[in-house]
């Protein structure tokens, strides 16, 4: 048996090398280095190995098939090795799981990820910084304003901008909406003249965005205090966009009526379609009634660095942008960032805490991060990015976003050229809506229910996962398309399983064979 060091005592040699002797021979430090380099060099042995025998993006499991498996291991009992501990995961985890890197994995915004920011995924779990504070950052927080810095200039914005990462696209949206809500609250008072309290204007204020943008919007309202009824839903037009008639509309019955636009959302790249609002139009209403321009740009942002860059023309004019790199830059999930063209509106995201960040700090230049975040402990997310432009380049990351977009675009010329499906609008990025319709009379609730079962038995019985959603009241299947390494030929496939599926959804379902084509 190993000794038993008190707490007082350095781990011997011998203990720091002998996983479970004592529990702090898991603390990675100066003594158990080697232990730690022998447990992530198994762990992404065993990972790499499963990437490259992999033969479908999902094994079909069932929720009920995995979880008493999961809910039968006793954590109260602990391996004691990491090897062990591995074994087991390849049965409750790895075997399971959806991969993103698959050509079949065709559903929603989640991407293959590049190698580079992988190494700084495990760079910054080990080192773990955090960054909220210089004291426990360093050169973490230089690389992170180095890169808001970069990001406003692929933006378009001047030297007045700034920004900070965060978790992910709802977080970004809601800290922009925050910083237009207390930017509105503080035009009301002074343009009133008159402390009003907060009780007496928040009911006034309202939200624009389009019907088709993401629902973190009403999320983001409700968390504000102003409820998700304060968000107006614009129309949208044929091709899935907001309508700058709609919004013009709306803007105006918000004046009449005595009510506050404190935002107006656009989206850049909308979920179910990647339709991209009209920038420039969107632009021109909120300069001519002064209201906060706020650019969703979660998914669209892969555009920064595309050679379709001019879509999102106008995006410079707006007042704050939310970037999503682990969408369209093949970025481990998290790292996103919300960028304001003009850095005094992160104050509204300001409190000082004595132990943390106390007001004269600011006095002293030191550069807290925390005083831009509405988070405190926050990961060294940026890590990731700089290793991907340091080995990559940003030209790298645009050409692998322009594939993926311009096999969209061959795909919807299939879809349109297929008796079998409709699809709802050409994509502007790399996502397409359709469903299967037969012709064979089949009623809309019998389509919708093919549809829905071709894909549930695609995931099951093919290992390929597609999305759904729902377009004026009906169910319809999702491609979104994020993996360069997908091709025609997969994409033609999974159509013709999803034809069969449905085929014999309705045969059985209904008895009437699909008409001939």
């Amino acid at each position: 048996m190993s000794h038993v060091p008190q707490p007082s005592e350095p781990l011997s040699p011998a203990d720091a090398a002998s996983p479970g002797a004592h529990p702090r021979s898991q603390l990675l430090n100066q003594a158990t280095t080697e232990s730690y380099r022998s447990a992530v060099v198994d762990g992404v042995g065993r990972v790499a190995d499963r990437i490259r025998r992999v033969e479908r993006a999902f094994s079909g499991i069932q929720p009920g098939e995995l979880e008493p498996e999961i809910a039968a291991v006793d954590l109260e009992r602990p391996l004691g090795d990491a090897t062990a501990a591995l074994d087991e995961l390849e049965e409750v985890y790895l075997r399971d799981a959806v991969y993103f890197h698959h050509p079949r994995y065709l559903a929603h915004l989640n991407c293959p990820v590049v190698i580079p920011a992988v190494v700084g995924e495990a760079v910054l779990s080990a080192v773990n910084s955090s960054l909220d504070t210089w004291d426990q950052s360093g050169g973490g927080t230089f690389i992170e304003r180095r890169l808001i810095a970069w990001t406003a200039g692929r933006i378009g914005f001047d030297g007045r901008a700034d920004g900070i990462f965060t978790s992910g696209g709802t977080q970004s949206n809601l800290q922009a909406l925050q910083m237009a809500r207390d930017e509105a609250c503080h035009r009301v008072r002074e343009e009133s003249g008159a402390p009003l309290r907060n009780a007496e204007i928040l009911p006034r204020l309202r939200i624009l965005a389009s019907e088709c943008g993401h629902f973190s919007i009403a999320k983001s309202a409700a968390l504000l205090g102003l409820g998700q009824e304060a968000v107006i839903a614009v129309e949208c037009d044929v091709d899935m966009r907001m309508n700058p008639k709609a919004l013009a509309a709306e803007l105006a019955r918000c004046d009449s009526a005595g009510l506050v636009p404190i935002a107006v959302v656009a989206t850049a790249g909308t979920t179910d379609f990647g339709s991209i609002d009209p920038l420039p139009a969107v632009a021109d209403l909120c300069e001519r009634w002064g209201v906060w321009m706020h650019v969703d740009a979660a998914y669209g942002c892969g555009l920064l660095v595309s050679r379709d860059r001019g879509l999102l023309d106008a995006i410079e004019r707006a007042d704050s942008v939310t970037v999503d790199f682990h969408k369209s830059f093949f970025q481990p999930v998290s790292s996103s960032a919300v960028l304001v063209r003009d850095r005094a509106m992160l104050r509204h995201v300001t409190f000082h805490a004595d132990y943390l960040n106390p007001a004269h700090s600011t006095e002293r230049s030191i550069p807290n991060q925390v005083d831009k975040s509405i988070q405190t402990t926050r990961r060294f997310d940026a890590l990731k990015l700089w290793l991907t432009l340091r080995v990559m380049g940003a030209e790298g990351i645009g050409e692998l976003f322009d594939e993926v977009i311009s096999r969209a675009d061959e795909v919807w010329h299939a879809l349109t050229a297929d008796r079998r499906f409709t699809v709802v609008t050409r994509p502007q990025l790399s996502t397409l809506v359709f469903r299967y319709e037969p012709r064979n009379g089949a009623s809309a609730a019998e389509v919708d229910r093919a549809n829905l079962y071709a894909r549930d038995l695609l995931s099951t019985e093919a290992g390929a996962v597609v999305a759904a959603t729902v377009v004026r009241g009906r169910h319809y299947l999702k491609f979104t398309l994020l993996n360069p390494e997908t091709s025609m030929s997969d994409v033609l496939h999974v159509l013709d399983l999803i034809a069969e599926y449905a085929e014999k959804y309705l045969a059985d379902a209904t008895g009437r064979q699909p008409a001939p084509w």
